[in-house]
């Protein structure tokens, strides 16, 4: 199982980053798939889930509104669209697959990791 993740940057307080995690077929056609974070210092935290379907999503609530969790079958890809960043978003940034469908918000459901990307916020 691959997740490849891409998308991190620097960017200033205010901006937006969409950051991507390409899977293998066979992983997105049938899993339910997260996004985490860790900040330095800081355990990984969950960020946005999303199920198969894509009908259910879950978001952390520091993040609600702001972030747009979505997954697109025929890329076999899944995206996390990051607005109105801000300094306390700064952190690497994993994406993470589970082996059901249903989404979690929870850490250990996770079986699956991409590495991770850095989202640098400047205020």
């Amino acid at each position: 199982v691959q997740l490849q993740v891409s998308g991190g940057g620097l960017v200033q307080a205010g901006d937006s980053l969409r950051l991507s995690c390409a899977a293998s077929p066979r992983t997105f056609s049938s899993s339910a798939m997260g996004w985490f974070r860790q900040a330095p210092g800081k355990e990984r935290e969950f960020v946005a889930s999303i199920s198969w379907s894509g009908i259910t999503t879950y978001y952390t609530d520091s993040v609600k509104g702001r972030f747009t969790i979505s997954r697109k079958s025929a890329l076999n890809t899944m995206y996390l669209q990051m607005n109105s960043l801000k300094p306390e978003d700064t952190a690497v940034y994993y994406c993470a697959a589970r082996v059901t469908t249903v989404a979690s918000r929870t850490l250990d459901d996770y079986v699956y990791w991409g590495q991770g990307t850095l989202v640098t916020v400047s205020s």
